[in-house]
């Protein structure tokens, strides 16, 4: 579509129910572009530059912000539920007839819901660092990384308490992502707000609240299905991952090691390629 990176790609507005979502699309080849789903009190550019442009390297992505967040107009949903139905009026807006989805964190718990609720928009699912609806452990966060993630404003140390693994080695690796993301200077997305964290605190809580039957929601995701997620994520815990993949019928799963919540901005090289495979 464009010679746009990561750090060049315009942002642009989607109107949809009354919101004007804002988003990034770059990246050429391929037939079904790729839409990226974020985390708890992210934007557009809390996405790792070095992940996007290689998965932008053989098709297109579009990064969204939920309505609510960002430069995004409207007010943040406290539902998954809710946010799915965003994002499928968003996909609808641009006329988008089949996407791939990538889902990570509260973006998983987004893209399982869109799964599900619009089986044929979705060609295959790709869900990091991120939990079933319902499971054990999924009841809002252990006191420690609850603290971090809700502070009042998120600086370099939460993220990297709450994303990477307690070692010296991932913590490095975390502190080269922190670099990564603050290179685009210009056009850079409207922070993220206190109300954005409240609301999707809820969502969170809600997606969590311990519900045996609900587990079984996972079987009615038909499409190929990947699962990235580091060997101890303190945030969503990596048991909820194996659940996943023995619940959904055609899944399978890359765990990464000496790593947390946010294996993917770890290990962007890695994620990109375990990524292009499965989708190619």
């Amino acid at each position: 579509m464009s010679d746009f990176t990561h750090q060049t790609a315009p942002t642009r507005f989607a109107e949809a129910g009354g919101v004007s979502y804002a988003y990034r699309r770059f990246g050429s080849g391929g037939d079904v572009p790729l839409v990226l789903l974020q985390h708890f009190r992210g934007n557009l550019d809390n996405w790792d530059p070095d992940l996007t442009d290689a998965l932008a390297a053989s098709r297109e992505v579009i990064l969204v912000d939920y309505a609510g967040v960002g430069s995004s107009s409207g007010a943040p949903s406290g539902s998954v539920a809710e946010t799915a139905r965003q994002i499928i009026a968003f996909t609808e807006a641009l006329g988008l007839e089949q996407v791939d989805l990538l889902g990570f964190s509260l973006g998983g718990f987004v893209a399982q819901e869109i799964a599900l609720v619009r089986p044929r928009l979705v060609r295959r699912l790709v869900l990091a660092g991120t939990g079933p609806k319902g499971a054990p452990g999924m009841h809002a966060w252990r006191a420690d990384i609850e603290s971090h993630a809700r502070a009042q404003v998120n600086d370099a140390d939460d993220l990297l308490y709450i994303f990477f693994a307690h070692t010296e080695t991932s913590q490095a690796l975390g502190r080269e992502f922190l670099g990564r993301i603050f290179r685009r200077t210009e056009d850079r997305d409207a922070p993220t707000t206190v109300a954005v964290r409240d609301a999707q605190y809820d969502a969170i809580v809600e997606w969590g609240i311990p519900d045996h039957a609900a587990l079984q929601r996972l079987t009615g995701i038909r499409m190929r299905t990947l699962i990235l997620q580091g060997d101890d994520d303190l945030m969503i815990p990596t048991k909820g991952s194996h659940t996943m993949v023995g619940l959904i019928p055609d899944a399978r799963i890359r765990i990464y090691p000496d790593a947390a919540h946010a294996s993917l901005f770890q290990y962007p090289a890695e994620a990109a390629k375990d990524i292009n495979e499965f989708l190619g």
